[in-house]
């Protein structure tokens, strides 16, 4: 066995004795250490509901609240909660990490971890999120997560990278203006702030303008009101590099067209490089045909829909951004079925992450379909319209209930249906005894029969302790849910 593991059948859902105020506040140092050095929602997910069980002759044990945190701690954590103890308390040597489904939402033996390191305050940025690039010059933030880096290629959008690469390398050459057009959500405001992103990169003295043309609009009207186009213009054309997201939003405002053509002119003639998005090829926009001429001077790429891989890709890269652990098949999943564009499909992968923040149940192939069913208002009779099909209605067997109450407890079956007395196996036993009586078709004395021949008086005993005790113990109600909800049979 890994001496840093140490197997351990989960507790019962009541608490053991609370560890001793030298050990919370032992673990409230390390995590200090810690927190910094990750990210926040791997923090909060992987960290929560842990504690120091003991420290004792340089070995520090670990407690978590599931199984499925045991491998993930062990490969991306345990040097680095090693370090951090170590630095706090140099005498200790190892890190040993025990499961304990006791811990969860037990104050007793846990901290809150949301107490203790809230949530840090964003600060304020002047003007509505702009940053002032020179005298006189204001652009909207750059979102730093926005990379050509870290942007998924696949056939759908390799032209429009290579493009947005090539004019990262060279502003003002022979891809200008670039014009790049697709959907909604397929990822085109990635591209035009990645690409500032790596121009700054390469020139960090430039001055780069990313703006929105509903923007633009507002300070032509802005500044027709007050006359204050002087001042208008000198924000606009002293830039190196100009970037415009949805320019269609123009059409029909024809002052707004007309200086922005006028603006166009001055940069492209002084060779300053201009970026533009929209929804459609210019030729296809309500535009003025003097400003749709000049977009198709230059470069113009499209950004289709993702492909499956794609889809995939994507997906695997927002887990790994996170730090967090998802099935592949589930990631399939998703990417089979969510196929419209990038912002539903990570607005789907980001519901099952909150999912399992909240309820601390690792994402499922029947979870996800739980999530997609919600977004239907009959998701049976709009399977087409929704985009994916529904896993097949079934009713549910006892070797389900079984599997399940199994796998969730980390008991197995043999030792469900066995003979064996220990609290570890008896209260799962019994929660598969109240599920199998309350879910499927069959009496009690069947029900005994498959928990190895037993009377139907302990089945009967066994749904009734379950039943009282889901009355008052909060957590038992929760571990009984996420069980049904595995089973698919919650309403």
């Amino acid at each position: 066995m890994n001496p840093a593991v140490t197997a351990s059948a989960p507790s019962a859902p009541s608490a053991p004795s609370a560890p001793t105020a030298r050990l919370q506040e032992l673990w409230i140092e390390i995590l200090r250490r810690i927190e910094p050095q990750i990210q926040r929602m791997p923090f909060v997910t992987w960290f929560r509901d842990t504690a120091a069980l003991s420290c004792d002759q340089g070995t520090l044990v670990v407690g978590l609240p599931l199984p499925m945190f045991l491998s993930w701690h062990i490969e991306h954590y345990r040097s680095l909660t090693l370090q951090c103890a170590k630095e706090f308390d140099p005498q200790i040597q190892q890190v040993v990490y025990k499961v304990d489904v006791g811990l969860k939402d037990n104050r007793d033996r846990t901290i809150d971890l949301l107490e203790y390191f809230p949530e840090p305050k964003r600060r304020k940025l002047p003007g509505r999120q702009e940053v002032k690039l020179g005298e006189g010059l204001v652009s909207k933030m750059l979102n730093l997560h926005y990379t050509l880096e870290n942007f998924v290629v696949g056939s759908m959008n390799r032209l429009a990278h290579a493009a947005c690469m090539a004019v990262a390398m060279q502003p003002g050459g022979k891809y200008n203006p670039l014009f790049i057009y697709g959907g909604v959500g397929l990822g085109k405001t990635h591209l035009l702030q990645g690409t500032g992103n790596a121009v700054l990169k390469q020139r960090p003295q430039a001055a780069i303008l990313y703006t929105t043309s509903e923007v633009f609009t507002n300070e032509v009207v802005e500044a027709h009101r007050h006359n204050r186009w002087e001042q208008l213009r000198n924000r606009y054309r002293r830039v190196d590099v100009l970037i415009i997201d949805d320019i269609q939003f123009i059409a029909g405002k024809e002052r707004t067209q007309e200086e922005f053509f006028h603006t166009f002119n001055t940069l492209y003639e002084e060779r300053k490089q201009i970026i533009i998005s929209a929804d459609h090829p210019p030729r296809e926009l309500q535009l003025e045909a003097r400003l749709n001429s000049r977009f198709e001077r230059g470069m113009i790429a499209d950004v289709g829909v993702p492909d499956y891989e794609t889809r995939l890709a994507i997906l695997t890269e927002k887990v790994a951004e996170y730090q967090l652990f998802i099935d592949r098949s589930v990631l399939e999943f998703i990417a089979e079925h969510v196929t419209r564009n990038v912002r539903e499909l990570e607005g789907i992968l980001m519901q099952a992450v909150a999912l399992y923040e909240l309820e601390q149940r690792m994402p499922t192939v029947k979870s996800i379909a739980e999530i997609l069913c919600r977004l239907s208002k009959d998701p049976y009779a709009e399977e087409e319209k929704v985009g994916f099909l529904l896993p097949p209605k079934r009713a549910i067997t006892f070797q389900d209930v079984l599997e399940k109450v199994s796998s969730y407890y980390s008991v197995s079956l043999q030792e469900m249906t066995g003979q064996s007395r220990v609290r570890q196996i008896l209260i799962p036993r019994q929660i598969a005894m109240y599920l199998a009586r309350k879910h499927l078709d069959v009496g009690l004395t069947r029900i005994g029969e498959l928990f190895g021949n037993r009377d139907h008086t302990t089945v009967m005993n066994a749904v009734a302790k379950i039943e009282e005790r889901l009355q008052n113990d909060h957590l038992l109600l929760r571990e009984v849910r996420a069980v049904e909800q595995e089973l698919w049979v919650t309403k």
